[in-house]
């Protein structure tokens, strides 16, 4: 099988077809190959672009990355956001700090978009894949059992025939428009600017600046500067997003999506340097601008994510204003959930409507972040939340839960962490995420005893030879006295035990995306298989 389009070969065959190599869709074809599945990633682009668009990076992500095996390489590239200094005209500055418990593991980071594409390309690379670059979908028919795709290229025509087929293509998605779903939502009126740029005030590192100036309670002037990582210490690199003079406005074409960079006349230094004079906390200056574009803010969600054989994730799906960086972030959560279900439909052992838990699961997600980013962007980041700390958590993206899908028992939140975790082979404690670094569903066992842990290690052994590589079974106990096998951990700091409340007799099914699937009480084989047969068949 393949993972390129030759072009000698007027056609491949593949497992899944993905378009478009951005975030979203790299990130599906990392999952879907840490499966062992075959992947088409095809891009119309013909190398990756250098701008640094999304680049807030949510804890939620970063917890994705480090089960994906790269949360090393993202934070090496990247800087803490610590949080925002908020000026209104002559008021004293308002600070919002981005405090989160010590039980999540990771603070959100800024990481442009550029880095964060490629962290994923290498590992797709190394985990056997490749992009196919310069190519463009230009039509595609989904007929019985088989997904079959035109391209358009420098060495001319080709087709692609798939078993399913990813839109990751962005907000002027063609496969949204193929298969005929709505994009519901309208255009912001106001037009920004993005430049990247070198500033020397004395904002602390890691904080973001937003500056408006009001008039009768209205912004009728606007900047946020979002930091960046800079290779040389003391410096600091911002990307600023202000609103764009009369003389580079631009109007879009009629009938297309108004959302993203715009062509027309790029914003020059000069331009970013009077919004600063005018909005800047403290006299400043820019300099070495790295590039520079005009850009237009839709709010829009698509009526379905998925028909038929073919799906969308990502900015094909729901697109919004930046606030909180929720944009990327959601598009690889959408790319998460939707991969360990491909996977299992692909090898044949997905249970009947597995896929079609794709839209019901993030259909609701995209709809409360494209309401809430709005809201946001008028108001401020947490308007209409009474309680600060919530907020903060729902940035994070922390608090996203499947309380109404068919694959859960309960609300289907976030598997918790837990740090902690002890056994007789190693002298580092481990946290429960650790244990979650795989493709697999996750059974936790507990235990309250060293011969309830022995009785769990049993019940552990039979679930995995039952389901093979399908599922990993652990078994946690509050007994320091247990036996020294590997799958046994001993719960040291009793976090684990407070964070997912376990009773004697329990267990806890995480799913594959990092999701608490059931809490089984009591856990047995037969209510193992009964739930997990809405999975995997």
């Amino acid at each position: 099988m393949t993972s390129a389009v030759d072009p000698k070969v007027p056609h491949t065959t593949t497992d899944v077809l993905i378009v478009g190599a951005g975030p979203v869709g790299l990130a599906l074809a990392v999952q879907l190959r840490r499966n062992g599945i075959d992947v088409v990633v095809v891009d119309r682009r013909a190398e990756r672009a250098p701008y640094a668009k999304a680049i807030g990076v949510s804890p939620r992500t970063l917890e994705i990355f480090d089960s994906m095996g790269i949360v090393r390489d993202a934070l090496d590239s990247s800087i803490t956001m610590r949080g925002q200094r908020v000026h209104v005209g002559d008021a004293p500055p308002q600070s919002m700090e981005l405090t989160l418990p010590d039980s999540v593991p990771y603070r959100a980071i800024a990481l442009p978009q550029y880095a964060t594409e490629r962290i994923l390309a290498d590992a797709l690379t190394a985990h056997g894949g490749s992009i196919t670059r310069g190519v463009e979908v230009t039509g595609f028919l989904d007929r019985d059992d088989t997904v079959t795709a035109t391209l358009e290229g420098p060495h001319g025509r080709s087709t692609v025939s798939a078993r399913y087929l990813a839109g990751c293509d962005g907000a002027h998605s063609l496969v949204r428009k193929t298969i005929g779903a709505t994009f519901e939502g309208d255009a912001f009126p106001e037009e920004y600017m993005l430049a990247d740029v070198e500033v020397d005030w004395n904002v602390p590192g890691g904080y973001g600046v937003r500056a408006m100036h009001l008039t009768d309670g209205v912004t009728d002037d606007l900047m946020v500067a979002i930091p960046l990582p800079h290779p040389t210490p003391g410096h600091k690199r911002y990307r600023i997003s202000m609103l764009v003079p009369d003389e580079l406005a631009t109007r879009p074409a009629e009938g297309e999506v108004a959302h993203g960079l715009e062509g027309g006349h790029a914003p020059e230094l000069h331009h970013v340097q009077a919004v600063l004079d005018r909005l800047a906390p403290e006299p400043t200056t820019a300099s070495n601008m790295r590039w520079s574009s005009v850009f237009r803010i839709s709010h829009r969600l698509v009526d379905r994510y998925s028909r038929g054989r073919v799906f969308l994730a990502g900015d094909a799906a729901h697109i919004h204003p930046p606030t909180g960086a929720q944009g990327m972030n959601t598009g690889i959560q959408d790319a998460c959930n939707l991969a360990w279900k491909l996977a299992l439909a692909v090898r044949g052992r997905a249970a009947d409507g597995v896929l079609e838990t794709y839209h019901l699961e993030r259909h609701p997600v995209g709809e409360e972040v494209v309401g809430r980013t709005v809201r946001n962007a008028r108001e401020g980041i947490g308007a209409g939340e009474s309680d600060p700390a919530v907020a903060i958590l729902r940035e994070a993206q922390l608090l996203i839960s499947y309380p109404d899908s068919p694959l859960v028992d309960g609300d289907g939140r976030r598997a918790p962490d837990a740090r902690g975790l002890t056994q007789a082979c190693s002298t580092v404690p481990l946290r429960a995420h650790d244990l979650l670094r795989h493709t697999a569903h996750t059974l936790f066992l507990w235990a309250s005893s060293s011969d309830r842990a022995a009785e769990q290690e049993l019940l552990a052994r039979r679930v995995e030879e039952h389901y093979g590589d399908l599922v990993r079974c652990y078994v946690i106990t509050s007994a320091a006295d247990v036996d020294a096998s590997g799958i046994v951990f001993v719960d040291g700091a009793g976090e684990f035990a407070d964070e997912y409340g376990v009773r004697a007799g329990s267990g806890h099914v995480v799913r594959p995306d990092g999701y608490l699937g059931a809490t089984l009480d009591p856990i047995t084989f037969d209510t193992v298989t009964k739930y997990l047969s809405r999975t995997i068949a």
